[in-house]
């Protein structure tokens, strides 16, 4: 193992923190994998998919915008207070953010969706009832259209 050493003040610090670690965790019995994706990039994801950006995020959890862009690029090692309050903020469990798949979990709709479905709830009542029943007058031909095709 290597470990960073530095200089400082002319007095020499040994972390004792290994650059790169070495540890495999094997899960018994469950039905989980690990991600391959950096935590990062993890938490980009997650950010955008629930339509916030750097600056809302960073005001849900008290930090700086800047701190958020160096979690997410790598540039910040990030502890575990930092990953609690990033699956508060984003709500989702810290395996999701630790990158902890389990096989049965359901997708959710993508962001421009869920941009759109954000912006209906804001609208009067009336103008929801006509914009769902549109929508589902387009997929009631779409499954009607299915369903000759078989």
């Amino acid at each position: 193992m290597f470990y960073l050493c530095t200089f400082v003040k002319s007095k020499f610090y040994n972390f004792f923190m290994p650059l790169k670690p070495r540890m495999q965790i094997k899960l018994l019995q469950s039905k989980a994998e690990f991600s391959s994706e950096a935590i990062g990039k993890r938490i980009a994801r997650i950010r955008k998919k629930r339509g916030l950006t750097q600056n809302k995020l960073a005001t849900l959890m008290g930090i700086s915008r800047s701190t958020i862009a160096n979690y997410e690029l790598g540039r910040a090692h990030i502890y575990d207070e930092m990953i609690i309050g990033f699956a508060l903020a984003l709500k989702v469990s810290t395996d999701e953010l630790l990158g902890i798949i389990y096989q049965d979990t359901e997708t959710s709709p993508p962001l421009r969706i869920m941009t759109r479905v954000k912006k209906i709830e804001r609208l009067p009542s009336t103008k929801q009832k006509a914009i769902l029943q549109t929508l589902d007058m387009v997929l009631d031909s779409h499954d009607t259209e299915n369903n000759q095709q078989n």
